[in-house]
């Protein structure tokens, strides 16, 4: 191993009068928006001194650049210093941060990717080092380059079992290109933390994650560039680096007290203390970042394409949770750039169809669903990857807060959910997916598929490795048969009418398995010589509206929507509004109304009231009516 060589008094110096510069800032900053949390940014400012002006190695007028080593402050709460470290840097005007917090600002209360220098949104606590573990992983194993990922996470955070899932991650991977720095200032919002200043059970419980961990004041920038030089010279586990801070450090009065979490500085205080930190100032020299390797290519954003149509014939039986994985697969082989991770379910999501064709882009994530959606983030930040991260739909709500945060973090992930609603069968309420599009439907920038057969499968696929935002496709348990040839073309928000004659006299919508269940309804309905119009939407967000209207109209105004999904929120509710200003349209919605049980997929249907049986029954009622 190199030696360590201690920086020179002028630099050390300099790193202290930087961390009393952001100091002022942060104080400044707050001051002026009259709220956010200068005495968590006092806590970490000799942390972020050493990190960006000594550590990092970045382009500070490029911040994007997909060479520079990326920092994620996970305490995010702490964004003033972040934008003050980035005004030190140069790249945002120290003026600028005056307007911290103001509707035309885009200096927000916590950071967020409207910012070059943001990857991803923090806030909801826990949440970055997931993130951190994803960046890590694509440097090292898909882009193979020699950027470092910096996480800066709080104390407070460490009782969020998302940051333990991803700490278990990061060792069982051996991301030695991952550094966390944990910012131990001992106070939480309303009490202090629960291990407060314990800094040995923090050590044994990081070490016994597997990482190689170092304890060290906090506010000694010779000890935080030491610890830093050693993180990078160890190879094969990721580095905790455990700081004992101060919350408020450098505050009189406020250093270490309870009950100053959120609040500025008080108006008759403020340019006191700001004296007090000034006059320990003693240069003005200016610390310039090291340059980042040339070793990373940009990102290649040229569209993804199947590599040729899908190889499916009319009548053939296969489930969409299978034909994801074949999708998933040929669309790896169209491009370097398609990842897939897993929660273990890859062999019932079918994702290791993937993982044998393309075992160096699959990422297990084992039982920890938020991490995975994170780490997805991650590997999708600076559109490094084409992600997509698959497990049983109902475990999805386990990470929706990380699936609402990818939706503040702009991130273009997707996510897929199998074995949805009661059609699986004997396994039970546990494993049902039955609230799944009201969560997803709620999500804004989220694109929400619901493919019907193999063929819609792989374009729903298709298009979602080619659409901004987050995108959900819900996928099916069981065999069902496919209803288009391999040229239809799909596209985003646009429904296929799969029946329909001159004399219909119903319009039923349905989706992956209810879709089935409306055309066996239909055959048994022609028979007595009633017809009905029945409608895939295909995408239930965004839904195409007007085929449905126009369907609507051309029988009556008669609507009835099936759903393997609880009333609230799914397919219904989104055809209800879509018609809600349209007169004379009647929606009748047919959907699991209670908590359901075991039993065989068919018998579970016709339970409640979602079979070919029961929407027979509704379309003969409608005229009864």
């Amino acid at each position: 191993m190199a030696s360590y060589h201690k920086p020179d008094e002028k630099t050390l110096q300099g790193l202290k009068d930087i961390a009393n510069k952001l100091r002022i800032n942060s104080i400044k900053a707050t001051c002026a928006s009259n709220s956010g949390h200068p005495s968590s940014c006092c806590s970490a400012a000799e942390i972020m001194s050493v990190l960006f002006f000594h550590t990092m190695r970045y382009k500070a007028n490029d911040p994007r650049n997909a060479c520079n080593d990326r920092f994620i402050m996970s305490k995010g709460h702490a964004a003033p210093i972040l934008y003050a470290a980035w005004a030190e840097a140069g790249y945002v005007k120290e003026s600028e941060l005056l307007n911290l917090r103001k509707l035309d600002c885009e200096l927000e209360g916590h950071p967020t990717p409207k910012l070059a220098f943001v990857d991803v949104a923090t806030g909801s606590l826990g949440q970055g080092l997931g993130a951190a573990c994803g960046m890590a992983y694509t440097g090292k194993h898909f882009d193979k380059s020699s950027y470092r990922v910096f996480c800066l996470l709080g104390d407070g955070e460490c009782s969020e079992g998302s940051v333990w899932e991803a700490m278990a991650f990061a060792s069982h991977y051996k991301l030695d290109n991952l550094v966390a720095v944990l910012d131990v200032n001992r106070l939480g919002q309303s009490e202090p933390a629960p291990l407060q200043h314990d800094m040995e059970t923090y050590r044994k419980r990081c070490e016994a994650f597997g990482w190689n961990t170092y304890v060290v004041d906090g506010h000694d920038v010779e000890e935080l560039c030491k610890a830093l030089w050693q993180a990078q010279q160890l190879k094969g586990k990721p580095t905790a680096i455990v700081a004992k801070t101060f919350k408020g450090k450098g505050l009189s009065g406020i250093e270490n007290e309870e009950n100053w979490h959120g609040k500025p500085i008080p108006k008759d205080r403020v340019e006191s203390l700001l004296a007090e930190l000034q006059n320990q100032i003693q240069t003005n020299r200016p610390l310039c970042p090291e340059q980042p390797n040339e070793d990373t290519a940009e990102a290649d954003l040229s569209p993804i394409s199947l590599p040729s149509p899908p190889e499916y014939k009319l009548g053939d039986k296969m489930a969409t949770r299978r034909a994801y994985g074949v999708a998933l697969a040929r669309l790896g082989k169209s491009s370097q750039r398609v990842v897939a991770l897993d929660g273990d379910t890859k062999n019932s999501t079918f994702s290791e169809t993937f993982k044998k064709a393309h075992p160096g882009r699959y990422i297990e994530c084992f039982i920890a669903e938020q991490n995975m959606v994170s780490v997805a983030i991650g590997c999708a930040a600076r559109d490094r990857t084409v992600a997509f991260a698959s497990t049983f739909a109902a475990f999805m709500s386990r990470a929706y807060d990380q699936i609402r945060m990818a939706a503040i973090s702009q991130s273009n992930v997707n996510l897929v959910g199998s074995h949805c609603g009661i059609s699986i069968g004997e396994d039970g309420p546990s494993q049902m997916a039955l609230e799944d599009l009201a969560m997803f439907r709620a999500v804004p920038t989220c694109t929400v598929f619901y493919p019907s057969d193999a063929v819609s499968t792989e374009r729903a696929v298709e298009l979602a490795a080619n659409t901004k935002g987050i995108c959900f496709i819900r996928t099916s348990r069981p065999d069902m048969v496919v209803l288009y040839s391999p040229e239809e073309k799909f596209e985003v928000g646009h429904a296929k009418v799969v029946r329909q004659s001159d004399d219909d006299r119903v319009t039923v919508i349905g989706a992956g398995v209810t879709l089935h269940e409306a055309l066996t309804a239909a055959d048994q309905l022609a028979v007595e010589g009633v017809n009905i119009r029945v409608i895939d939407p295909f995408t239930i967000k965004p839904l195409d509206a007007a085929t449905i209207v126009s369907c609507a109209r051309a029988t009556g105004g008669k609507v009835i929507t099936v759903e393997d999904h609880y009333k609230e929120g799914g397919l219904g509710e989104a055809v209800c509004t879509a018609v809600a200003e349209e007169p004379g349209i009647v929606v009748q919605r047919l959907a699991v109304s209670r908590v359901p049980q075991s039993g065989k997929p068919q018998e579970l249907l016709d339970l409640h009231g979602i079979s070919a049986k029961s929407i027979a029954a509704a379309v003969r009622a409608t005229f009864a009516n």
